[in-house]
């Protein structure tokens, strides 16, 4: 049994500190399951067999078990279960994956997936000490983003900074700054389009009570040359950053996946097949090139050569990781650059860890059925040395471009 998509939606995705602030990530996520539902009139919510969530933080308002609060926030049937997963920045795309593999397995008909981060209201923590009272001073950790309280016999080469790593990884494949500036400024030239031309008018829905209507932080303006005037972020001859890297943001992307025959419940035509997913995983500070080995096991298990690919969602963590393993896929035998996030990407949309991975898959297959082709592979890097990819079939593919 093959698993299919049928529908996608997210919120816009906020500013830390911005537009979306306000909201507790529980009702994002309620948000974009009411904003996904919204396009399937049809269903009847009980249908839902179950929701699978991501979320990277779980720390915060969205901590007991963010999956079912959104279900019943939404206004779910009390009868609808559901799970969070956490994989970091790949946890909704992971959603994807678990929820598409119950359906192969034929222990669902319907799932509905997704995830969420507001990293603008991500806590801070302290530890708990072994014995009350403790007679020092104790330092509160913001967990926001990246390493906090972490075990001391984790080697300290692999518990360095993300920016570090990825300082590392320009080093070894030579990506100079000039390259990840551009890269960039494309990412925000080309999501300022994608809006102003209406691509993202059916795949976004406001929050109530917010008025945010468009991601925050496009700026169409950007140029290379203006990046190239900012001070590096991580080292002081660093090539990395706050420009070149993506930001920290706020947000939720929900999908509705199901299997074939569950058209008639869902009351849609299903737009695309999952018809590959691989998880890989190297050192540490290799995370933003495992998207390479996870997308190429993705579609060795599709039976597709990269060949064939025409559409890549590739979520832009760093500029240095995305260029990295665009090329990487060039020599694979990816056609052109060009077809890697055709309509911008995180560096300009934003990047809610737990969210992003629901995006780029939601936004691929909107990019094969308005380009006409077959196939396409989002791939996403994830902290500690992880990568994940998801491989869709179009199912509306023109006659020229079924190879």
């Amino acid at each position: 049994m093959s698993a299919f998509l049928y529908a996608a939606s997210r919120t816009p995705f906020g500013r830390f500190n911005g537009a979306l602030s306000a909201v507790r990530p529980d009702d994002l996520a309620a948000a974009a399951i009411t904003g996904l539902l919204a396009k399937a009139p049809g269903l009847e919510p009980a249908a839902i067999e179950e929701i699978v969530w991501g979320n990277a933080n779980g720390a915060g308002e969205e901590n007991r078990n963010v999956a079912r609060m959104a279900g019943l926030l939404a206004g779910l049937p009390t009868s609808v279960p559901g799970s969070t997963v956490n994989r970091l920045c790949g946890s909704s795309l992971d959603a994807a994956m678990i929820g598409s593999r119950q359906i192969d397995a034929g222990d669902a008909e319907i799932v509905l997936v997704g995830g969420v981060e507001s990293m603008t209201r991500a806590p801070w923590v302290l530890p708990k000490p072994a014995k009350g009272f403790p007679p020092g001073d104790v330092t509160a950790v913001s967990t926001t983003l990246g390493w906090r309280l972490v075990n001391p016999a984790m080697p300290t080469a692999w518990t360095v900074s993300l920016g570090e790593c990825n300082e590392q990884l320009q080093e070894r494949f030579g990506i100079s700054r000039e390259r990840q500036d551009a890269f960039a400024a494309r990412s925000h030239r080309l999501a300022a389009r994608a809006w102003d031309e209406g691509f993202y008018d059916d795949l976004v829905t406001p929050v109530a009570d917010t008025e945010l209507i468009r991601d925050e932080g496009i700026r169409a303006d950007t140029t290379a040359e203006g990046l190239a005037g900012l001070n590096p972020s991580f080292r002081a001859d660093g090539t990395i950053t706050a420009g070149n890297a993506s930001p920290l943001s706020d947000g939720a992307s929900a999908l509705l996946i199901g299997s074939e025959r569950a058209s008639s419940v869902v009351g849609l035509a299903p737009i695309a097949r999952i018809a590959g997913r691989a998880a890989y995983a190297l050192d540490p500070r290799e995370f933003g090139y495992a998207p390479v080995v996870a997308a190429n096991h993705a579609l060795a298990r599709a039976g597709v050569a990269w060949e064939r690919v025409g559409a890549v969602e590739l979520n832009e963590a760093f500029a240095v990781q995305s260029l990295v393993c665009v090329d990487a896929w060039l020599t694979l035998g990816l056609r052109d650059a060009e077809l890697v996030n055709a309509q911008g990407g995180a560096i300009a949309l934003g990047h809610p860890l737990g969210a992003s991975g629901g995006r780029i898959l939601g936004t691929l297959a909107k990019v094969l059925r308005a380009s006409g082709e077959r196939y396409g592979v989002a791939a996403i890097c994830i902290g500690v040395g992880q990568g994940l990819a998801v491989v869709l079939e179009n199912l509306d593919t023109t006659a020229e471009a079924t190879r």
